[in-house]
């Protein structure tokens, strides 16, 4: 039969290969040891029963596992278009490596775009653009209940945690960030070592593990935090309640991944599994959680103190804006994280299924404090599939204050893109513990185009504020960004997105907004559990 052909025809050859040898014809050697083989491995096929298709085709199907196993690689370099995005297209990809590169990143004979396409977004631009300024842009980050406030750049680097990444990626992270005058957010996984080598200015993330700042049965450790957190490198603190890519779910760095290193930063016991819970144990409900901010933001000695969340249930986040409203402790900033964001590691559901995208998480939010009157004291930022200039500006129209990137400054370090974050074969030497692979990753190189990446996407940034007749970012609202949402009909953000009006929340009426209509008056600034007859509540109206 055909599906036994390739085996038989090696245990012939193996065959003839072995009557030539043994009539003194040396150079058939190679036969039998190639063919050999061919047949040793059919007949292990043939007599093995753990795999159904290779007891059916021996020796065939490891063709098909071989040619399966560089399919990712066959479709970047070879299938994939231009502006697919895989989860980023290689449009994308290109205009980050030009930008770290500083070359030049212009495109010529036109969009591959298709512009009459739903979901065509743009910037108007004016007959009157502004002139060219300085793109350092910055905005200060503190609320009235902190002494000590940042000067933080508007694009910075996202949380990714050492252990994560390689000690070599982080370094050059930190060495660009501090050249660029720009933060890096340090991940769940603690301050390492690395971190602190070049001095960049760090916010310190801290998850449910406590990393970092914990004791020996994993609960916070307030003197090992107030230690940390009073280092001059240390500018923010940011509490991660959920991330994007796996909200919900905590993690796990297996034991035989603790190395001692890893161990000695996040204060675990080397060679023991690393549990990141899915919950935190300071506080179970919406005050706790700003209680626990408040006695953060003290032992910080009053630096900056927030929090990061992807959106889930709305009545979740509601309960946390009515226990500001409440309590009057406000954070100084909050991180919204969505859907699109990355991960080391998560399963395909997490990734694919679960939480809020950044845009409609971030519209959420920002509706909310409006209609509180508290929106000029807390600052957003926001995270998810941001690389361009024009991301950031229409991230910036829906409401944040800054935008952070973790993809986009891998790109810059070389990252292609080989989706194997997870197996520790990172061929770049990014996203490895392998020392191996790390330590080709040359830091100084790297740092250069982390900063250049950075400055030139600021840069880009200008032009297109200047283009559309502003003076900084932060004038773009979303009347600015359009959106193709038929053949014929095109509409603003401030016409696809429900907006409050400011202190529509602390009024008597109820909201026209469905989101809040429904869910507003049952949230409870006590408790994060489900309302009464939550499960009766339909929602019909976009967020």
């Amino acid at each position: 039969m055909s599906r036994y052909l390739v085996y038989v025809i090696s245990v012939v050859l193996s065959l003839v290969s072995l009557g030539l040898l043994l009539r003194g014809h040396a150079a058939a050697v190679w036969g039998l040891g190639v063919f050999g083989a061919l047949a040793a491995l059919g007949t292990w096929d043939l007599l093995q029963t753990r795999s159904t298709l290779r007891r059916l085709y021996p020796v065939m199907a490891h063709f098909r596992y071989g040619l399966e196993s560089i399919g990712p690689e066959i479709r970047q370099y070879f299938i994939e278009r231009d502006t697919e995005k895989v989860p980023f297209s290689r449009e994308q990809r290109a205009l980050v490596y030009q930008r770290a590169k500083s070359v030049s990143d212009v495109v010529p004979f036109g969009s591959k775009l298709d512009v009459y396409g739903n979901q065509y977004e743009w910037i108007n631009h004016s007959l009157l653009p502004s002139a060219h300024h300085e793109a350092d842009y910055r905005i200060l980050i503190g609320g009235p209940q902190c002494r000590q406030p940042y000067q933080a750049s508007i694009f910075n680097i996202s949380a990714m945690s050492f252990g994560a990444l390689s000690a070599n990626a982080v370094r050059a992270l930190n060495l660009g960030a501090r050249r660029g005058g720009f933060a890096h957010d340090t991940g769940e996984g603690a301050i390492a070592r690395y971190h602190r080598e070049h001095g960049g200015d760090l916010i310190w993330e801290i998850g449910s593990g406590y990393f970092g700042c914990r004791d020996a049965q994993g609960r916070f450790d307030p003197e090992r935090f107030a230690r940390h957190a009073a280092e001059a490198q240390v500018k923010m603190i940011e509490l991660k309640l959920s991330q994007g890519a796996k909200p919900g779910h905590g993690g796990m760095l297996p034991g035989s991944k603790v190395t001692a290193e890893i161990a000695e930063t996040r204060g675990v016991p080397m060679g023991v599994d690393c549990i990141s819970p899915a919950t935190h144990s300071s506080f179970d409900s919406p005050v706790s959680l700003l209680e626990f901010v408040a006695r953060l933001r003290e032992l910080a000695e009053s630096k900056p103190v927030g929090f990061k969340l992807a959106i889930g249930h709305p009545w979740e986040w509601f309960g946390i804006a009515k226990a500001m409203q409440e309590t009057g402790i406000l954070p100084d900033f909050i991180v919204i994280d969505g859907a699109e964001g990355g991960t080391g590691a998560a399963p395909s559901e997490f990734i694919n299924h679960v939480g809020v995208p950044m845009h409609e998480g971030l519209h959420l939010v920002h509706n909310t404090l409006i209609g509180l009157n508290l929106r000029q004291h807390i600052r957003l930022g926001a995270a998810g599939q941001i690389v361009s200039a024009f991301d950031i500006a229409r991230t910036l129209a829906l409401g944040a204050d800054w935008c952070n990137a973790a993809r986009g400054f891998m790109l810059s370090l070389g990252c292609i893109q080989s989706l194997s974050c997870h197996n520790g074969r990172c061929p770049t030497g990014i996203a490895t513990q392998d020392p191996r692979r790390w330590k080709k990753l040359d830091v100084e190189d790297k740092a250069r185009r982390v900063q250049a990446f950075h400055d030139n996407t600021l840069q880009a940034l200008r032009d297109l504020v200047c283009a559309a007749g502003l003076e900084h970012p932060s004038q773009l609202g979303p009347e600015h960004i359009l959106r193709r949402v038929s053949p014929t009909e095109i509409r603003a953000y401030n016409a696809l997105f429900n907006y409050l009006k400011p202190g529509e929340l602390l009024r008597a009426e109820t909201p026209k907004h469905a989101v809040f209509r429904e869910y507003w008056p049952v949230a409870s600034s006590r408790s994060f559990a489900p309302p009464a007859g939550s499960a009766n509540l339909q929602l019909r109206v976009s967020l």
